[in-house]
């Protein structure tokens, strides 16, 4: 007798689909027989890695036949003291996408529901879905979140609101004001997770962290990424900042070590290289006026973006222009999985990619190449 294992799979399980990340390098210059592959699909750091962390991987590498520090006291002690929070309030994840893991698994279950955006970061979706709660989607409002919307759609059931702030894929971001009125107006029964990977690159008005929301507001659980600005994607470490008693239910369901130790000497280290994190920042903005200047004398329409990425709005098919700068070694990222058919998201690069960019689209468009 033939067994379908699929059916043995809980309910979640089976109605998920897995998460495909943007195409690594190394399989696109396999399967276009090039070389030299030009990444801007996943929103890496095109800086590289900060010398201090380097070290600090270098000099830790003689211990890799022990087990990390489960608890990362050292990046815990380093990181309450930036952030002016105490060390209880810390969890620490295999990339930010672990903390978000641990907290559905925390809070939902098949009676429970969770709302985030239209255009939010799928893994939203994919953690609501894996148990077996319902994902109330919200539409959102100029490719960002609407929160009066998201507010109406609390039901008796709701336990957690995802609200990313910068957004990816839109690069769009929400007002610290708006976000204390939509806490103060928020039953104090639900928990709102402020998804904050991209922040270190945002220098715009109204734009604030949710940490300074904490104190009044202890159903904030704030979670950022060391994979972004701080150029450690390699490694898979991020964390969140809550109220003490949700960090001990999170460390509950954490998995013993899950973060490594060569994660956590190198994220110990980088807090400290202000230097590194400043040229990035500035790399990042020098970038995006490139981009931009460059989209806009191709008279392609984009979202303004606060992150290290632009979404930029296709003529013609997304398909075809995106797999001819495939075959040209340039790896961008299809976003139709985002309710977003007509665009792409470009990671911003460094000035030389993102001239291989623009001079590849140039030439795509001028040709006519934009197969309907």
């Amino acid at each position: 007798m033939m067994i379908n294992f699929k059916d043995l799979a809980l309910p979640g399980i089976r109605d998920l689909l897995p998460y495909k990340g943007g195409k690594p390098i190394e399989e696109v210059e396999r399967e276009f027989g090039i070389s030299k592959a030009t990444k801007l699909c996943s929103n890496e750091n095109p800086v590289g890695l900060s010398p201090l962390a380097k070290s600090a991987i270098i000099n830790a590498l003689d211990s890799s036949n022990r087990y990390p520090d489960g608890n990362g006291y050292y990046l815990k002690k380093k990181l309450a003291k930036k952030l002016s929070v105490n060390i209880n309030q810390i969890t620490l994840g295999n990339g930010s996408n672990d903390l978000l893991e641990l907290i559905a698994k925390s809070f939902l279950g098949p009676c429970h529901s969770a709302i985030y955006s239209q255009h939010a970061f799928l893994v939203y979706k994919i953690v609501v879905t894996a148990q077996a709660a319902k994902s109330i989607v919200v539409d959102a409002e100029n490719w960002s979140h609407n929160l009066p919307k998201m507010f109406d759609s609390i039901q008796d059931n709701t336990r957690l609101v995802f609200i990313a702030n910068p957004n990816n894929p839109t690069g769009t971001f929400t007002k610290l004001n708006e976000i204390y009125n939509f806490m103060e107006s928020i039953p104090k029964n639900i928990l709102v997770v402020i998804d904050e990977a991209y922040f270190e690159y945002v220098n715009s008005d109204g734009y604030g962290s949710a940490l300074s929301l904490i104190a009044q507001f202890p159903n904030i659980i704030v979670t950022r990424s060391f994979s972004k600005a701080y150029g450690l994607a390699a490694l898979r470490i991020g964390y969140s900042i809550s109220h003490p008693d949700i960090a001990e239910l999170l460390n509950r369901v954490r998995q013993p070590f899950n973060v490594n130790s060569l994660a956590l000497v190198s994220a110990t280290a980088i807090l400290d290289d202000e230097k590194f994190l400043k040229k990035t920042v500035e790399i990042n903005n020098s970038g995006y006026k490139q981009l931009t200047d460059g989209f806009k004398q191709l008279k392609l329409a984009f979202i303004p973006s606060v992150g290290n990425f632009i979404t930029l709005e296709i003529p013609g098919s997304v398909a075809f222009i995106h797999k001819r700068l495939l075959q040209k070694g340039i790896i961008t990222r299809m976003i139709d999985v985002y309710d977003m058919p007509n665009h792409l998201r470009i990671s911003i690069g460094s000035h030389n990619d993102n001239i291989t960019l623009l001079d590849n689209l140039r030439e795509l468009l001028v040709s006519g190449e934009k197969k309907q």
